[in-house]
């Protein structure tokens, strides 16, 4: 390791962890200087244990060795990659609160995602569509129930939230980084790849969640929409089902996160044993 003390927040190379906006780190109009900052060990273990490179760490002094290191030691980062510490004062002040769970990465952006076509290959049977979903919070928590409950890959809208965001990243657990997703520009892909499409929508013409009818599909994809107006008329025209989660009580809906675990664990073909 490489380990840099930090005492001055003038330090050009730590910006990306204190002073940079998620927009400014993705980098758009330069894609190859894009980055994302993942947070916690455990998060940033399964980064590493799933292929990504790290391009500096922030760690408190007292994890630098505890976590840092092994980390570094077990998934083979080379010891140019720099660590940069201080005493917790001085990260708080850098970062804008504590550094509570000890350490974060930054790690570069991929160059390029996979099209629909490459993700939607052989063997994929069962995938999420997320349509404006824009909640951070949310989107990190469907990325671990799609992990859990067996959806082969994830496909988003241009609209939705950045599943690189840090606090997806966190509340995924770190499943971003194992389940396989990339952006989709139109609907009309996942028919093109044989897919039939079922939205969550609360219709007319709604089937029950459990109908038999949305076991037919060989290949399925469950489409969830935007926290506060759902999907589209548009898109509910194009899917080919519409379903609904059966409510008591009168409640007429559940966050879609929730949602989306209720559906995933539905229509997966994933059995779980006791």
């Amino acid at each position: 390791m490489k380990v840099i003390e930090i005492e001055s927040l003038e330090v050009p190379e730590v910006a990306v962890y204190a002073h940079l906006t998620e927009a400014q780190l993705r980098s758009k109009v330069e894609p190859e200087r894009g980055v994302f900052i993942v947070e916690s060990e455990k998060v940033i273990r399964v980064a590493l244990a799933a292929g990504w490179r790290p391009l500096s760490f922030l760690a408190e002094q007292k994890f630098v060795e505890s976590q840092v290191g092994a980390m570094c030691e077990e998934y083979g980062v080379g010891e140019d990659v720099p660590v940069y510490t201080g005493g917790r004062e001085v990260l708080r002040v850098l970062t804008g609160y504590a550094l509570t769970r000890g350490v974060l990465c930054a790690m570069r952006r991929p160059l390029r995602m996979p099209s629909v076509e490459e993700l939607l290959g052989e063997g994929v049977r069962r995938v999420a569509v997320l349509d404006g979903v824009v909640n951070s919070e949310n989107t990190g928590a469907i990325f671990r129930a799609a992990a859990a409950l067996g959806m082969d890959a994830v496909l988003l809208t241009r609209s939705c939230c950045d599943p690189l965001n840090r606090r997806a990243c966190r509340v995924s657990m770190g499943t971003v980084f194992q389940v396989p997703w990339t952006w989709m520009e139109r609907y009309g892909e996942l028919k093109e790849c044989g897919f039939k499409t079922v939205a969550l929508a609360l219709t007319e013409n709604s089937v029950g969640i459990d109908d038999a009818v949305l076991r037919e599909p060989e290949r399925l994809a469950i489409v969830l929409g935007t926290e506060g107006d759902g999907l589209s008329e548009e898109v509910l025209r194009s899917c080919d089902y519409v379903a609904k989660i059966p409510m008591q009580r009168g409640v007429d809906s559940l966050n879609v996160a929730a949602a989306a675990a209720v559906a995933f664990f539905v229509l997966s073909e994933l059995k779980i044993e006791n």
